[in-house]
């Protein structure tokens, strides 16, 4: 929980950032998507606390899977933004079926909590 806290309090430093003298306007543009990305999976890891609170414990597997998303789609995105590497869609795409996965597991754990 420790990192999907430090990874919205990136996402949020990055956000703050990009409307700034650093990037051009398509490199704003994909700077600001892609930290909003990070930050909606960064809450989304603290969300994972809570359903293990009220009984679904296999969602203690999803916040694995939204920070190895982070990590495969939003850091080579910014590595891309400021210019030191290009992105490989083959990476990119890796990294939005890792948090596909992570959802799915978040759903999936759900259905623990309905049971009585």
């Amino acid at each position: 929980m420790r990192l999907g806290a430090l990874n919205g309090l990136f996402a949020l430093a990055v956000l703050l950032s990009s409307a700034g003298p650093l990037f051009q306007p398509a490199q704003e543009a994909l700077v600001r998507a892609t930290a909003q990305i990070q930050f909606m999976h960064g809450m989304a890891t603290l969300a994972c606390a809570t359903f293990m609170n009220i009984g679904a414990k296999s969602a203690r597997l999803a916040p694995a899977f939204f920070l190895g998303g982070i990590a495969l789609y939003c850091l080579p995105n910014y590595a891309q933004a400021i210019g030191w590497l290009s992105v490989n869609a083959v990476i990119a795409r890796t990294g939005m079926g890792v948090f596909a996965i992570g959802w799915l597991i978040l759903a999936w754990s759900a259905r623990d909590v309905d049971r009585v």
